[in-house]
């Protein structure tokens, strides 16, 4: 291996000069006051850049150091970083490669630099690649040692093994451990890079595209969204914490008053609560797990509480009880006491881990904490979302799609009805309600007439249900469990067969998906992203049923799931002129920023644009962005365009 240790302008110069592929990784280390922090080297916010390793060819890779407390630095970093910045992480003529970017571009953005396409990240490339004949490599799977232990062979030593229980600004940068550990990152990510493009375009080139002009700038987005972190009220919080543990008190109060000391746990599933019921009480079994044993989550307890009124009505106030019970404990548990663990010291914020290829879809998915789960307004009797706040003269923007699954599968299934109705701004809902009870347009969508939030929540459920092969009994479920509302299984029945006639096309794209999905092993997005369906031909009917959904779906929240994040690319070409929009998070079809306060207009014109724009070629159907803006994520007020 030829790597070098270089510390000056020129030498940096000459091994970059001509290079049009960059591959490049950081160093860090935590700042004074945060080294006795666990991981506090991985958090821009308490760890800074040490130095720099680049590759421009396999076998080659130069290592700068920037900030080491012994040995010898370069002789003008901050110099050095400003000339790498134009010449490497703006320049639109190089791609920048790096394994996990979302990492480098968080500690780029410290500096108030964000990385420009082209970009390449060899993290997103892994896990688009396949292991196995139907099983795409996860994260778990694509640590930099561990691919090149498996795709080259080769050892690469730990970073404890190298670093012996100290910081990386405590070695030598001019030591040959160090040199080879520092410089193997960036050169193995370049072959990386090479492996997995030639794996691409032998086997799945589709997802080559998807790597480098979708999940690349997606995962520098992350590393925004990452630094920004929520701006979290934490005395709302506790005063909300104080209030949770006083209404568990109470309801465990109520419920001990019918059962008696029988011990139901902090969610009421335990062991002992189930025998109460189908031992003590001798109630029906009306729903099992997995493993053929009683079921005692939510849906159970609704369905007890129905059986009850019919036969013991005496209990049905327990089983209310019950439900409560456990919301709030979910609230307490998961919202207030799970969201202050993760609240930055720091900076007073939390900044979660973003998973933009955490599904099989391509959707989002966010952990410690989850936020994807942050529950709306009408179903959070605390205000979750207003735990979330806007510093003074700032506001939070929101920017969120209008029914892009639907307007996907408009798209997909090329029904005249559906086309028509968002070509000329119409009202989805509405045209579906009118469609399922023959009643015309005008009364569907007149919101004074009998009947019309309860038709419009099913119209609601069966347009993002039938599209993925809803039947009458899950459409049944929803209705029941999602909506509150108990519709007859013939109904149920009805509602589909009368959408399916009125929107002829739809039946027709569902069952030649299904058709194509059975004859290759899989479906796929309209950009080409891969879902294998091991199980689309098997003889369990609910296993086959199952793929078929899958294979339904996936077309349209994946293609919807590019659709953002082909809208996150040219977010960050224009985030250089407008370091002031800061983005916060992406939930579901929404993007949350953090803006002051005179730039709302200016800053929802330039998202608007970057997120209506027609995604790719063909797309023919209107796509529209409904802006909100408010002091809080739980206050947030739409405006008219």
């Amino acid at each position: 291996m030829n790597y070098q240790c270089v510390t000056t302008h020129e030498e940096i110069h000459r091994y970059l000069e001509g290079a049009d592929i960059i591959a490049f990784d950081f160093e860090t280390a935590p700042m004074n006051n945060f080294r006795n922090e666990d991981k506090a080297a991985l958090d821009a916010h308490k760890a800074e850049i040490v130095g720099v390793s680049f590759s421009v060819s396999e076998g080659t890779a130069i290592y700068v150091p920037f900030t080491h407390r012994v040995g010898r630095n370069s002789s003008d970093p901050q110099g050095i970083i400003n000339y790498l910045t134009k010449a490497v992480w703006l320049n639109p003529n190089v791609t920048k490669v790096a394994h996990n970017i979302s990492f480098e571009s968080m500690f780029l953005y410290a500096r108030g630099i964000v990385i420009q396409p082209p970009v390449y990240d060899t993290i997103a490339a892994s896990q688009m690649t396949l292991k196995s004949s139907t099983e795409f490599r996860q994260l778990s799977d694509s640590g930099l040692k561990m691919l090149a232990s498996q795709l080259f062979d080769a050892a690469m030593p730990s970073f404890e093994a190298v670093t012996d229980g100290h910081f990386f600004d405590e070695l030598d940068p001019q030591d040959a451990e160090t040199i080879r550990y520092a410089c193997a990152d960036s050169d193995y990510t370049l072959r990386l890079y090479h492996l997995f493009n030639n794996w691409f375009d032998h086997y799945l080139p589709n997802h080559r595209f998807i790597v480098e002009q979708i999940e690349s700038p997606t995962a520098v987005f992350c590393g925004l969204m990452k630094y920004n972190g929520l701006p979290m009220d934490k005395d709302t919080m506790l005063c909300k914490q104080r209030e949770a543990d006083l209404k568990l008190a109470e309801l465990q109060d109520k419920i001990a008053s019918i059962i008696g000391d029988v011990n139901i746990g902090a969610n009421a599933s335990t062991s002992e609560f189930k025998s109460f019921l189908f031992k003590g009480l001798g109630l029906p079994v009306l729903k099992s797990t997995a493993k053929y044993q009683e079921a005692a989550d939510d849906e159970t307890m609704i369905l007890l509480a129905d059986w009850c009124r019919e036969n013991r009505p005496e209990l049905v106030t327990l089983f209310e009880l019950i439900q409560e019970y456990r919301k709030w404990g979910k609230i307490k548990s998961t919202y207030i006491d799970g969201y202050l663990r993760h609240i930055s010291g720091a900076t007073g914020r939390i900044h979660p881990d973003l998973l933009p290829l955490g599904t099989e879809t391509g959707r989002f998915a966010s952990r410690n904490p989850n936020l994807q789960n942050c529950p709306r307004k009408g179903n959070d009797p605390v205000g979750v979302r207003k735990f979330i706040v806007a510093p003074k003269g700032k506001v939070l923007l929101s920017l969120d799609f209008s029914q892009i699954e639907l307007r996907v599968g408009a798209f997909y299934c090329r029904d005249d009805r559906m086309l028509e109705t968002y070509r000329s701004g119409g009202d989805i809902h509405a045209q579906t309600t009118s469609v399922i009870y023959h009643i015309p347009f005008e009364q569907a969508a007149n919101k004074n007439a009998g009947q019309y939030k309860e038709r419009r929540t099913i119209a609601k459920n069966c347009n993002f249900g039938v599209f993925f092969g809803l039947f009458a009994k899950g459409l049944q479920r929803t209705l029941r469990f999602k909506a509150g509302l108990d519709t007859p299984l013939s109904e149920c029945e009805t509602i589909i067969d009368n959408l399916k006639a009125g929107y002829p096309m739809l039946s027709r794209w569902q069952e030649n998906v299904k058709r194509q999905a059975q004859k290759r092993g899989y479906t796929q997005t309209w950009l080409g992203r891969r879902r294998y369906l091991p199980d689309i031909s098997s003889s369990d009917w609910g296993r086959k049923s199952y793929a078929e959904r899958c294979a339904l779906n996936t077309p349209i929240q994946g293609t919807a799931a590019d659709v953002l994040k082909l809208a996150l690319g040219r977010i960050i070409a224009g985030l250089p002129e407008r370091l002031w929009l800061r983005p916060l998070l992406q939930i579901h079809d929404e993007l949350v920023f953090e803006i002051p306060e005179n730039k709302v207009a200016e800053a929802i014109a330039f998202v608007k644009q970057c997120m209506e724009a027609p995604p790719f070629p063909g797309f023919d159907v209107p796509i529209v962005a409904e802006a909100a803006v408010g002091d809080s994520f739980g206050t947030l007020k739409e405006l008219e365009d």
